[in-house]
């Protein structure tokens, strides 16, 4: 299945941009602890319309969302 139109602009977004109502979260947070403050947290996604999944990370080093498979 192709990815949708709201999936390829998701990928886009930054730390800022909030999931698009077709995304819905997939596990537990992973929580990552190291020396303070570098802290970060990831979540995974799975959009319910083109089963496109994502990794939303906290983390300055990493990409706000990485789209894992389209």
């Amino acid at each position: 299945m192709e990815i949708c139109d709201r999936c390829e602009e998701q990928s886009k977004k930054t730390r800022n941009g909030k999931p698009h109502e077709q995304l819905v979260k997939v596990d537990e947070v992973r929580i990552f602890t190291g020396k303070k403050p570098r802290g970060f947290e990831e979540q995974d996604y799975q959009c319910m319309t083109c089963q496109s999944k994502f990794t939303q990370s906290t983390d300055k080093n990493d990409l706000a969302w990485t789209l894992w498979q389209g």
